[in-house]
């Protein structure tokens, strides 16, 4: 194992650190903390590494210093009492290297149980310069928090905003005109319905949903059946495929339990609460809270749900295809985690899509309506809006579309028209 670790090392240290494309993330370097990169699979932590790792290289640390291993790669089959060869596999081909003047890079690293402790002793003893990804959010940031004790900064990477996604396809967001705005509206359509996983945006349309779909089986089985041990295969794929098609919508654990009981499958329903719970760590579950501003109530709150990446959704149920207004409400929600807001929903006789909250401001309710030239939908959804933000006692409210108006007052609130696209673009700010 030491050797096959060696021949792992070396073979970084004698390739060239490559990278093609850059993300919008900015991780610190020199610290002092442990950062931990969180975020679903494929979504480009790896090479967000790569990227930092070049920036070290370009700053004069020289590429020998840097540690770097993915325990996705099959030839690193390591328990935790196996971690120590890591170093003394390191040492041995390195043994003038000063400890502290390393940095580690650790990818995936919650495939080794009690990988923490490790980590705890390499921070110690070894080096401050600590960097760690994972594809589950709780196993990671819970394990690495209870470890450290306040010495890690989490981070979190999703698959592409529409900004990136524009910069992998060599288009600038900046540029002006009627022909650049045209491309960049159909490209828009096209991050819609495909979303942003970074792999799948560089490939040829006929690969997609093939790439996609096979994303999801690995999410299946790596992230769920291995790492929990569940095994009814068939019911973990219904209720991932019954938290898809909820998207938007509330989820109902009940009702997806009385269904597959329907069926004739037997199961505890405790399962699906734990299954639920999983789904939510490895990100193909997004659930937001009802709004209230009581934080109890809000915490225990029936909750709606969103999902990772519209492709995605796209590629394991066939009920969004033609619904725009569920895929852009979905995109709308990831953008607003991109930017780190505090997002929930407003439900009482009307309903309203997001609420954005902060303590120290009031909230802002947002709808989003795909199109709204309809005079129904229209006034059905400032309606509504208006219904709710006088419940909540806020005088603004904002409508995010395919297509921007002015600004009106309606019933005494004013509601701002905000085109989806500059949304993205975040040409505007809510």
């Amino acid at each position: 194992m030491k050797l096959t670790i060696k021949n792992i090392i070396a073979d970084f240290h004698s390739s060239p650190i490559e990278i093609v494309f850059t993300r919008e993330l900015a991780l610190p370097i020199n610290s002092g903390k442990v950062i931990s990169l969180i975020g679903p699979r494929r979504s480009g932590k790896s090479f967000y590494f790569l990227h930092l790792m070049r920036e070290l290289v370009r700053s004069g640390v020289p590429q020998k210093r840097i540690l770097y291993l993915n325990f996705e790669d099959e030839r690193l089959n390591l328990k935790a009492a196996d971690l120590d060869v890591v170093l003394q596999a390191y040492l041995e081909l390195y043994p003038d290297t000063k400890w502290k003047d390393c940095y580690f890079f650790f990818d995936e690293i919650q495939n080794i149980e009690h990988w923490e402790k490790f980590a705890r002793r390499c921070y110690d003893t070894i080096t401050k310069n600590i960097y760690l990804t994972g594809s589950n959010s709780n196993l990671l940031s819970q394990e690495i928090a209870t470890a450290m004790r306040g010495r890690t900064l989490t981070y979190e990477i999703l698959p592409l905003s529409f900004l990136e996604f524009l910069h992998f396809k060599k288009v600038d967001s900046k540029k002006q005109g009627t022909a650049a705005l045209a491309k960049m509206r159909k490209l828009f359509r096209e991050y819609l319905m495909e979303g942003g996983y970074p792999e799948v945006t560089l490939l040829a349309d006929s690969l997609k949903i093939q790439a996609l779909q096979e994303y999801f089986d690995v999410m299946t089985y790596r992230d769920l059946v291995e790492r929990y041990e569940f095994t009814n295969l068939t019911v973990i794929k219904y209720f991932l495929k019954r938290i898809a098609s909820t998207t938007g919508s509330y989820l109902s654990l009940n009702k997806i339990y009385n269904e597959l009981r329907s069926l004739n499958y037997k199961l505890d329903k405790n399962f699906l609460y734990e299954l639920n719970e999983a789904a939510k760590a490895v990100y193909l579950s997004l659930p937001i809270s009802k709004f209230d501003f009581s934080e109890l109530k809000r915490t225990n709150s029936d909750k709606k749900t969103y999902f990772i990446d519209n492709g995605l959704l796209n590629a394991i149920t066939f009920k969004y295809s033609q619904d725009f207004g569920k895929m852009l409400e979905n995109m709308v929600y990831l953008e607003f985690r991109r930017q780190k807001k505090n997002v929930f929903y407003f439900k009482d006789v009307k309903e309203c899509d997001f609420v954005l909250y902060q303590e120290d401001k009031k909230p802002l309710l947002v709808q989003v309506c795909f199109d709204l030239a309809d005079p129904d939908t229209y006034h059905r959804e400032i309606a509504s809006l208006v219904y709710c933000c006088k419940k909540i006692n806020s005088n603004v409210g904002v409508v995010i579309s395919m297509a921007s108006q002015e600004t009106k007052v309606v019933d005494g609130i004013k509601i701002k028209f905000i085109d989806a696209m500059e949304f993205c673009l975040r040409s505007v700010s809510i």
